[in-house]
């Protein structure tokens, strides 16, 4: 069993203010999606201007801080909103869902593109090369935070959570970190070096993420208040990943069928 590092998830802390790791990791997305947008951009069959990936950051970071609170209060709490419908203002308590930012990205885009008068597509096949480094980032933020452990196992490796019982589990916010940040990473700049048709890009984010997510499931352990949906294995977040599987394989389809 490996021993859990004691790290301190306030980073900074300055008089009654607090700058907490998980709080930097996203900015460390932002500001690696701003950079290497910011270089895309300067290429010759870009949608956007580098001045344009300014204000292409300020939509997606909007879009994933308010879609992913609002999701998981509707996905993962929604009982609870019904109860108390204010607490998805109680950000302080935590709770953000990668699915739900994910949905509020697309409406960002969606709106951005009208404003920059291109296609949504075209706007969501650049990002999405950099996406899976703020998925990286932030991943390394839970397991900062000591959360999002995994299942209780016996493998050489396994961990003792503080907030996660005297059991060791599963470090399955690493599995994510390499899976969702390390391995797509590489696999989506691959997948780029060359152009492709508009939506394939987006929808090989999509697809990848999605059996990478449902893959790491059968590791992490569910939310509590939720436990496991059915048959004692599906989770909540298989089966917001089913989708996406499904959408991003029909996207990658369609793009190749529409430019042949």
């Amino acid at each position: 069993m490996l021993t859990y590092p004691q790290i301190d998830p306030v980073a900074l802390a300055l008089g009654p203010l607090k700058i907490h790791w998980y709080g930097l990791m996203y900015l460390i997305g932002f500001a690696g999606t701003w950079i290497i947008g910011k270089k895309k951009a300067e290429q010759a069959q870009s949608p956007l201007t580098p001045l344009a990936v300014e204000d292409l950051v300020y939509y997606g970071a909007l879009g994933v801080v308010l879609g992913g609170r609002i999701g998981y209060v509707l996905f993962y709490n929604f009982s609870q909103f019904l109860a108390e419908p204010l607490m998805i203002f109680k950000i302080w308590q935590g709770g953000m869902s990668f699915h739900g930012g994910m949905l509020g990205v697309f409406l960002a885009m969606w709106l951005f593109a009208k404003k920059q008068r291109c296609t949504m597509f075209e706007l969501t096949d650049f990002i999405a090369p950099m996406a899976p480094i703020g998925l990286l980032a932030g991943r390394i933020g839970n397991f900062i935070n000591s959360e999002l452990w995994g299942r209780v196992t016996d493998v050489p490796w396994a961990m003792v959570f503080p907030n996660g019982g005297p059991l060791p589990r599963h470090p399955s916010q690493l599995y994510e970190a390499f899976l969702e940040g390390i391995v797509l990473l590489v696999i989506m700049w691959l997948y780029t070096r060359k152009p492709r048709p508009v939506m394939s890009v987006t929808g090989l984010s999509l697809l990848g993420y999605g059996i990478f997510r449902f893959i790491v499931e059968f590791f992490r352990m569910p939310d509590a208040h939720l436990g496991y949906l059915a048959l004692e294995w599906v989770t909540m977040g298989q089966i917001l990943s089913i989708p996406m599987i499904i959408i991003g394989g029909a996207l990658i389809y369609f793009a190749y069928a529409k430019k042949a």
